[in-house]
């Protein structure tokens, strides 16, 4: 698997927006009610959707966040030959500070907001190369 960053590429390329997301100086992380793992909040882009548009509405309905900041940063791809027949995905890697939450209306379980990344990660391979390049560029510490 391959994760690579990009400054911008062509907005038709992006599939999906994901949001590295803190509240109050701590980690805000989703847990699916399906799976064990935690992720960060983020989903697919809909048909005609604005890709801001996409973050924001995934924001929404995975944090339950109702005031917040959101700030798109790159574009980013991820190539793994057993997904997509091994062709690069594109995504909209942003990053969002919530001030305050309210109910969560989706696939999500429940969120989390805490100073720890977690142990056990939905996307192990991805997500935390997500958050490293949001250090390198220095939009978070």
């Amino acid at each position: 698997m391959a994760v690579k960053f990009y400054d911008s590429v062509d907005d038709a390329l992006l599939k999906f927006a994901v949001i590295v997301t803190k509240s109050n100086g701590k980690w805000v992380f989703c847990k699916h009610k399906q799976r064990e793992t935690f992720e960060v909040p983020g989903g697919h882009r809909e048909k005609g959707e604005n890709i801001i548009h996409t973050a924001k509405r995934e924001l929404v309905e995975e944090t339950g966040a109702i005031d917040f900041e959101l700030k798109a940063v790159c574009a980013y791809c991820v190539t793994e030959e057993n997904n997509f027949n091994g062709k690069e995905t594109f995504g909209l890697l942003c990053y969002a500070e919530v001030s305050s939450f309210g109910e969560i209306h989706s696939e999500m379980e429940k969120i989390i907001i805490t100073d720890d990344m977690p142990e056990n990660w939905t996307y192990p391979l991805i997500q935390p190369l997500l958050i490293e390049e949001l250090e390198k560029r220095n939009v978070i510490s």
